[in-house]
């Protein structure tokens, strides 16, 4: 019998890729005015799941029913039009058009001549007054913040009147502020009878804002419970079959500064903000964070340090004495740096190389990969076997192509290459995105180590939860310009989201 407030329910879902099984036999059920987190490491089966419920996978086994009836598979306009919407993490928007263009886009057919502008506007006002989700709907998109795109997808969804609603990572570009923002909207939006999938991989977010919680682990369901009667520590568990080990964070011992930028201005590129005089000191035995929404300058900045950029204006030194006049990625790593690239897809890998090629694509020049100028694949080979079982790479062996790999993977075996060269300075830039929970803590544990060492490690990340548990001193980037240094400890949650919305810097629109 089904319960009358269910509005969804996926009964005994299964998906194989060969010989793989992505999902199996997995349920879930959803009611009306409910909030559930759907839980994970990476490749534990949830992005596969939701592509079955929206019709862009088949299942080979299961069903899926939507507010009484069975959903058509492999259809996604019937997904949207039983009332199922989705905001994915990366936002679907064009940037070119307005907020009223961007939300109308899709809900005419092809051809159909003529629709009522001013009852659209309407509607899309309603929606906005009542959960709170206030935009311009003349605005170009593109002109938009973060938080205000976010409103924008989520009034695509509702003017769709959809009455399921799944979040992907929904407060992964957000300032604290605006997730709070977030929060009170899902809230005002569960109120009214909205049932919500939040997938997130911040427990804190999850304890505050879910009704329940459904976890996966290798493609099964490894558990179901009731948010009020779990932790965040035994949810991190479940994720990964064991109790997962914080690292213990001591304060860093902050040696002579081993690469600094002093008042470094680069243009701005394709809309995204360049640096705005920007100085940084990056001390040996000490992690140096950088916290900010996505888009205010990070890429310039890893640009800069890793010789795809040079300065306009403003100086750059290695120990002291100003960087080679070519400065080059060559230059960077003859310097001393490591690099961990935010995209390990196009900038940290080559998709048709293999592991063992990819494992030494910055060190094949010297021993012991290089000797008398002929590469020594062997040493490669047991070089990569060896990041392979250290980093926990999931892959079929160092010969096999890495585009085979998960995201995941891929990032393990970066870290790898990294790490075990032993860089005076490491660039991490977004080190653990797409990793599950035990990996972040051994990462995180590695990075501490290389800190312990002597190394300046430089970490950029958008999860500011992850720059306040690893860093020595902070930085926030807004808009291209750098906050002064902030002491461990220094600054709340509320004082670095002020900063993180350019409010603590004094030419601040």
């Amino acid at each position: 019998m089904t319960d009358p407030a269910e509005v969804l329910r996926l009964d005994r879902i299964t998906k194989r890729f060969g010989a793989l099984v992505a999902n199996d036999a997995i349920s879930l059920r959803l009611r009306a005015g409910e909030v559930v987190a759907l839980l994970g490491e990476n490749g534990a089966g949830k992005t596969t799941l939701m592509n079955i419920l929206f019709g862009q996978y088949v299942a080979d086994e299961g069903q899926i029913t939507a507010f009484g009836r069975a959903l058509p598979p492999g259809n996604p306009r019937a997904a949207l039009n039983a009332g199922i919407g989705m905001v994915h993490q990366h936002f679907t928007l064009a940037d070119q058009l307005t907020v009223l263009e961007n939300i109308l886009l899709g809900t005419r057919g092809l051809w159909s001549w003529s629709m009522d502008i001013a009852a659209a506007r309407a509607k899309v006002m309603a929606l906005a007054g009542r959960f709170g989700l206030s935009v311009d709907p003349d605005a170009r998109v593109g002109r938009l913040s973060v938080g205000e795109r976010q409103r924008v997808e989520i009034l695509k969804a509702l003017y769709r009147d959809a009455r399921v609603l799944i979040l992907d990572e929904p407060t992964a570009v957000l300032t604290p502020q605006e997730a709070e923002a977030l929060f009170d909207t899902l809230r005002k939006m569960v109120a009214e009878g909205l049932a919500v999938i939040f997938i997130s991989h911040k427990l804190n977010e999850v304890m505050a804002i879910a009704d329940r919680c459904l976890v996966l682990r290798h493609g099964r369901m490894a558990g179901e419970v009731e948010t009020r009667d779990t932790s965040p520590a035994q949810l991190a568990a479940m994720m990964v079959g064991a109790e997962v080990t914080r690292p213990q964070i001591a304060a860093g011992q902050a040696g002579r500064a081993l690469l600094q930028l002093d008042r470094v201005t680069t243009p701005d590129r394709e809309g995204a903000p360049g640096l705005k005089a920007a100085s940084l000191a990056l001390h040996a035995g000490q992690i140096t964070g950088i916290a900010g929404v996505s888009g205010n300058g990070q890429a310039a900045l890893s640009d800069i340090l890793s010789g795809l950029l040079s300065p306009a204006s403003g100086r750059l030194l290695i120990e002291g004495q100003p960087a080679p006049d070519r400065w080059t990625p060559a230059a960077a790593l003859a310097s001393g740096l490591g690099r961990i690239p935010e995209d390990r897809h196009k900038t940290g890998t080559i998709a048709d190389f293999t592991l063992t090629e990819n494992a030494v694509l910055e060190t094949h020049v010297r021993p012991p990969f290089s000797r008398g100028g002929w590469m020594d694949w062997a040493a490669a080979a047991a070089h990569t076997r060896d990041i392979i079982e250290k980093y926990d790479v999931r892959c079929p062996g160092p010969d096999a192509r890495i585009r085979l790999l998960s995201g995941g993977n891929m990032q393990k075996l970066i870290l790898g290459r990294v790490l075990e060269a032993g860089p005076s300075v490491i660039l991490a830039n977004q080190p653990v995105r797409g990793l599950d929970i035990g990996a972040i803590a051994y990462v995180h544990g590695q990075l501490l180590a290389a800190r312990d060492r002597g190394a300046a490690v430089i970490l950029i990340s958008e999860d500011l939860d992850e720059v306040m548990q690893l860093s020595d001193v902070i930085h926030v980037i807004s808009e291209g310009r750098l906050s002064p240094p902030i002491p461990r400890g220094t600054a709340s949650v509320a004082d670095l989201g002020l900063w993180m919305a350019g409010e603590g810097f004094p030419h601040a629109a």
